[in-house]
């Protein structure tokens, strides 16, 4: 009868908190909305106001003072010039159907664009100049409810750059418009791995298990990292086969792919006998574990460093294998940028040749 009622208690709880939690959510988009519609007024005033650079700057401060004494705080010259620039960064921004599909009950301003964000949020995007960029952490943070840490935080792991420099022209393209589609093993798969969570300096001395250790202790950071559709399973995962004993490092399952994904950490140079190991590992779990509706297990090497004309020549070209560096801190963005234009431009030469 007790464990009824707990039941009972936190059923009507959960309830209450999707509710609280629907309720705080539809109050921020209406004011996303509204900000955008006083964006388009205060540049509309502008436009058919005196022809002096001075008449806005005046306008923004008279209409502060009103608001502050009408409606109270929230209304500075700094707030409405947020607005104004928001209108002005979205007034001509179509992001294609993606938003629209995944959220097909939402209203669209007048330009037909939906805002499913919230208002930090989108302080962040217009501070985004790269307009493919933007669109792209528009659609994850949408699609994976991110929050405004974990959204930053990816923005300054250059996902997007480091997505981009492995695909080629179209795929980057589709980026821009739909995010990161997991429709083939490699999709799944980054090269680098950022785990600056970890809080490992570089240049320390730890093992194989305190890399693991830190990576389970930082769970939540680690699946962020490791993209969409990704479910921890089990660390130090025991198979037996013949008598002899085997374990690997971290298992986890990706549901977009309906597949098993191995990691195996490596400290240090990555060597042929590591992707032997991991090429056995594999082949176990598609024989013993994977069921006839999953797809093939992918395993990927986790090291600190790599040769890849080494991993190219042992692995066959059909392989479900990958090695990926990780590194302990976060990119330069800059020099992301400049790899990612250098990069869309050799693509751009191959097409023409």
């Amino acid at each position: 009868m007790k464990k009824n009622q707990d039941n009972f208690f936190r059923d009507i709880s959960d309830i209450l908190t999707q509710a609280r939690n629907r309720a705080g959510k539809a109050v921020n988009l209406v004011m996303v909305y509204s900000y955008f519609e006083v964006g388009k007024r205060i540049a509309e005033e502008e436009q058919n106001g005196e022809a002096r650079a001075q008449y806005g700057t005046r306008l923004i401060q008279e209409l502060s003072n009103y608001l502050t004494n009408h409606i109270g705080p929230g209304f500075s010259i700094t707030n409405l010039k947020q607005m104004r620039q928001f209108y002005f960064t979205y007034a001509q921004d179509q992001i294609g159907q993606t938003l629209s599909d995944q959220f097909k009950n939402l209203p669209a301003v007048s330009t037909g664009r939906k805002f499913v964000l919230s208002w930090s949020h989108y302080l962040k995007l217009m501070r985004i100049d790269d307009v493919n960029e933007r669109h792209f952490y528009e659609i994850e943070a949408a699609r994976n409810n991110w929050s405004l840490r974990e959204m930053n935080r990816q923005y300054d792991s250059g996902l997007y750059e480091r997505l981009a420099l492995s695909r080629d022209k179209k795929g980057i393209r589709r980026l821009s418009e739909k995010g990161q589609l997991i429709e083939k093993a490699s999709d799944a798969v980054k090269d680098p791995y950022v785990l600056e969570f970890l809080g490992l300096e570089e240049k320390s001395s730890y093992s194989e298990s305190d890399l693991e250790m830190h990576l389970i202790d930082n769970l939540q950071n680690f699946l962020l990292e490791l993209g969409t559709g990704y479910t921890f399973v089990a660390r130090q995962k025991r198979f037996t086969f013949h008598e002899d004993h085997f374990r690997v490092d971290l298992v986890f399952y990706n549901r977009l792919m309906q597949c098993f994904v191995l990691f195996d950490l490596k400290i240090g140079k990555l060597k042929h006998q590591d992707l032997g190991q991991m090429q056995m590992y594999v082949n176990y779990y598609d024989r013993y574990e994977k069921q006839d509706y999953e797809n093939p297990t992918i395993g990927v090497l986790l090291c600190q460093d790599k040769d890849d004309a080494m991993v190219d020549l042992t692995l066959p070209k059909d392989s479900n294998i990958y090695a990926s560096k990780y590194q302990l801190y976060l990119p330069d963005k800059e020099q992301l940028k400049k790899k990612m234009e250098q990069w869309t431009k050799e693509l751009e030469g191959d097409e023409n040749e």
